[in-house]
């Protein structure tokens, strides 16, 4: 894996560039995956770049389905009405006896599929579902009036033991106003760092207001709401690393590959690392050997590094060094779990 790759890799939804990523690497490196997507639509190594809000598409023929119905109407050989939700675009691209075989086919050995996330975002409706066993996902994209955008399905892999090792440490969220969880979760479709065991339980986190991440020009890092807010240590600890000299990227789309973690601060909570990464370049408060304590403000959030809009990564390891380290699922304070689509609450008080 390049160290680049788990970083910042968020979904934008236009005609041409919606398709859900399930991680960051290309086609090749992952195992037993389908997807249909449009032809022109960006490859699986490059980050999407922000857009206005996503028109309809429009269907040539109407559909009964809702977003909701898509794995049930896989179920049950529904092809004729899946087909017809597709987006003009995806329709060219995919034809009614293509949807058989490959849904066909993938549906087989499985009794039924149960919501994972949903996010509205943008002008998009997302869905995931798995496989009442868990061993299969589907991740979907539509547009404003249910057409559909992209979709993936895959065969998902789990890592149950690591996935029940919490941190020792409660952390409390490392940010005062509410956050939108863009990836979160322990499957691959809810959370593309998941297949990869040094960001495994990573999160990454924008704000929506009224379910935009952006108001105005989407190539103004200013635009975005989550640019500039206050980021603070997630528990007590001793800051151990901090980069502040990384330019936040202009325009938005842009990403800096060579610095993949941007601007960021790690902190010791006592052989547990929390890293907060995409800081806003020159904003960081904090060098190395301070003691923090938490809602401590740190930073601003920003956009730098392999970013593709303003966000924070946040995750926690069991070293210093993010790229070999291994991720470590978070123990929140408050005892919640949340994953894509949450809306994750900051503390206003601290």
């Amino acid at each position: 894996m390049k160290r680049t790759r788990p970083f910042g890799k968020m979904i934008w939804g236009t005609a041409a560039l919606a398709v859900i990523l399930s991680g960051c690497g290309n086609g090749a490196e992952q195992n037993n995956t389908e997807q249909v997507k449009p032809k022109t639509t960006e490859a699986a190594t490059a980050a999407p770049t922000p857009s206005q809000p996503v028109e309809s598409a429009g269907t040539s023929e109407a559909s009964t389905l809702q977003p909701e119905d898509l794995p049930q109407a896989m179920l049950d050989g529904k092809y004729k009405e899946i087909h017809a939700l597709f987006s003009g675009e995806l329709k060219q691209q995919f034809g009614e006896t293509e949807v058989k075989t490959t849904t066909g086919e993938f549906v087989q050995g499985v009794d039924a599929f149960a919501p994972s996330s949903m996010m509205l975002l943008n002008g998009t409706e997302q869905w995931t579902w798995k496989s009442t066993a868990g061993d299969k996902g589907i991740s979907a994209v539509f547009d404003q009036k249910g057409g559909l955008l992209g979709i993936q399905i895959l065969n998902l892999q789990s890592y149950p033991k690591t996935d029940q090792t919490m941190t020792r440490t409660a952390f409390s969220p490392p940010f005062k106003d509410d956050l939108l969880v863009y990836w979160g979760g322990t499957n691959v479709l809810d959370n593309y760092h998941y297949e990869h065991e040094t960001q495994r339980y990573a999160y990454d986190l924008v704000q929506a207001v009224d379910q935009f991440s952006y108001s105005g020009d989407p190539l103004k890092n200013e635009s975005y709401h989550a640019f500039g807010l206050d980021i603070t240590a997630p528990a007590d600890g001793t800051v151990v690393s901090v980069k502040n000299d990384i330019a936040d990227n202009v325009p938005v789309g842009v990403m800096n590959e060579k610095e993949p973690a941007g601007n960021l601060v790690v902190i010791d909570h006592g052989g547990e690392y929390s890293y907060l990464a995409h800081l806003k370049k020159g904003s960081v408060t904090v060098k190395p050997g301070d003691s923090v304590t938490t809602g401590q403000v740190i930073g601003l959030l920003g956009n730098s590094g392999n970013s593709s809009e303003a966000h924070l990564h946040f995750q926690v390891s069991d070293g210093p060094d993010l790229f070999t380290s291994k991720s470590i699922p978070v123990r929140w304070a408050d005892g919640k779990s949340p994953v894509k689509g949450d809306t994750f609450t900051g503390d206003l008080a601290q």
